[in-house]
């Protein structure tokens, strides 16, 4: 019997439900502690020295305190590649994933692009190892973000130019060009956040999460506006979007004059991607 494993179970099944407690033993075990995923399949036990059991103490702590597991690790797993994430960062969703393949797709190889928002850099450092022909840069207003963005960047060894830079206040000189924009900016509204769970809406940094209810497309907007100066003609948005949100961000990018519009739905079927062209 793993003894260790149940024990796990039972110090979080007062935080978290059965199914999720158990999702954490096995990650703990064998990501955190080294068991085989066959042995803690198999039930075997798993013998931590003094220093592990301390270890452990301490992992079940932050987690009662709802911190995400992957803060607790240290990283998070996008699209295959280790990216090291903190307190300060959005922690990479599936979603996301989904935008970068739809990208890769799409995109040609040898294209300029700027990824706004990048926080941990997940969008744009797997855009610059999947394309190494490809120029790209990404900004952050957070300088916590952009650090832990190079990080990865130098982890990974990839390519990217990072840049701090508040898009809200941003003007362009007119010399920036770019093939491609891409970018998962804060999305939520502030009513939103009575049906967040703790684990996100204590840990994850406010500042890359919500926007005002009576201006949900506020990012959206302004780096629309910033794309018909800096993206040439035919240059591509590609935008991850609240699922409540897709017709009213198509609306505005028409206003705005893009075409060839698309939504696309992720693979719980909400809409969550914005595709626009400039003409």
């Amino acid at each position: 019997m793993n003894v260790t494993g149940s024990y796990i179970r039972s110090a979080l099944q007062k935080s978290y439900s059965a199914q999720e407690a158990a999702s954490l033993s096995r990650i703990i075990c064998c990501e955190v502690l080294g068991q085989s995923t066959v042995d803690y399949y198999l039930g075997k036990d798993i013998i931590l020295s003094s220093n592990e059991e301390q270890k452990l103490g301490y992992i079940l702590s932050r987690l009662d305190k709802f911190e995400p597991i992957q803060y607790v690790q240290g990283t998070a797993r996008f699209l295959q590649r280790a990216f090291r994430v903190a307190p300060g960062v959005l922690i990479p969703r599936p979603e996301t994933e989904e935008l970068v393949e739809v990208m890769l797709k799409e995109v040609a190889p040898a294209s300029r692009i700027l990824d706004i928002g990048t926080g941990s850099g997940c969008i744009a450092v797997s855009l610059s190892k999947e394309l190494p022909d490809a120029e790209v840069t990404a900004w952050d207003i957070s300088e916590e973000a952009l650090e832990v963005a190079r990080f990865n960047n130098e982890a990974l060894q990839a390519s990217v130019r990072f840049l701090r830079q508040d898009v809200l206040a941003y003007s362009p000189d007119g010399t920036e060009r770019y093939d491609v924009i891409v970018s998962n900016p804060p999305y939520v509204t502030e009513s939103e956040k009575q049906e967040m769970e703790r684990n996100v809406l204590d840990w994850e940094p406010n500042l890359a999460l919500f926007v005002p209810d009576n201006d949900p497309l506020l990012f959206y907007r302004r780096i629309a506006e910033l794309g018909r100066t800096m993206l040439v003609e035919g240059g591509s948005l590609y935008f991850e979007i609240n699922r409540a949100f897709g017709d009213a961000t198509v609306t505005m990018l028409r206003g705005q004059g893009y075409g060839n519009l698309r939504i696309l739905k992720d693979i719980s079927g909400n809409d969550r991607i914005v595709i626009a062209e400039r003409w």
